[in-house]
């Protein structure tokens, strides 16, 4: 499967993305919920599921964003969630602390291309829906590598396209059309919810990414497709 054709790649500078999702970080998580028709919930389990978490790992979460992910990692130990947008994460630690969970989870500002964190040292990393919006998600994923452990697991979440005909062309429409539309009403931001589609239309597709994640040295890489190709799951093991 190939990306649908779209206009050039949307500016990815870690600061206007930033700026970006500090902007409507006091809507994100409603839109999350509303834009998916809750479904981003199922997902978000289904990523951790992989994991196979047994309650001794540590665990980093990446592109942390509100935290979700990393709240959903019960299975952990002890997590790290990292994010360079700030508004973001002062309401991801709002969060942790209302769900006492702050000796737990830590969340730290920093650049997924640039992690804070020691070689070999994390057992799991996550990304949901993230990757992305990373100027060089190839430099992201190698880092990613080099924090985990040998045999360290890796659970990415990110949009895709369906690949049936007819659910492809609703989709399309409803993701280029309603969805800006929504996210503009509710956000009060007028490139926010553009940028998704236009961001998600020239990532590469699930083929190309299995290439990237091994080239950054992960083995037994799958993209696995979730609700008729809408979200792909990609599962890896650091080689």
């Amino acid at each position: 499967m190939t990306a649908p054709p779209h206009r050039a790649a949307p500016d990815k500078a870690p600061e206007r993305i930033a700026g970006m999702f500090d902007a409507i970080a006091p809507r994100y998580d409603l839109l999350n919920h509303l834009l998916s028709a809750g479904i981003d919930k199922r997902w978000r389990k289904r990523a951790i599921g992989s994991l196979g978490l047994t309650g001794s790992e540590t665990l980093i979460d990446v592109c942390t964003g509100t935290a979700d992910v990393a709240l959903e990692a019960t299975g952990a130990a002890r997590i790290v969630g990292v994010d360079f947008a700030g508004a973001m994460l002062t309401l991801g630690l709002r969060k942790v602390r209302v769900t006492n969970q702050a000796k737990r989870i830590v969340l730290v500002r920093g650049d997924a291309m640039r992690l804070p964190a020691q070689d070999r040292s994390a057992d799991a990393a996550t990304v949901a829906f993230g990757i992305r919006n990373v100027q060089q998600p190839e430099v992201a994923c190698a880092e990613m590598a080099r924090v985990l452990r040998a045999g360290g697991r890796l659970a990415i979440l990110e949009f895709g396209v369906p690949r049936i005909p007819g659910v492809s062309a609703l989709y399309l429409w409803y993701f280029r059309h309603v969805l800006p539309l929504i996210g503009r009403m509710i956000s009060g931001h007028n490139g926010a919810y553009s940028y998704l589609p236009a961001s998600v239309g020239t990532f590469p597709p699930p083929a190309e990414f299995v290439t990237l994640l091994r080239q950054a040295g992960f083995a037994e890489v799958r993209a696995v497709p979730l609700t008729f190709g809408i979200v792909y799951l990609y599962t890896a093991i650091k080689a």
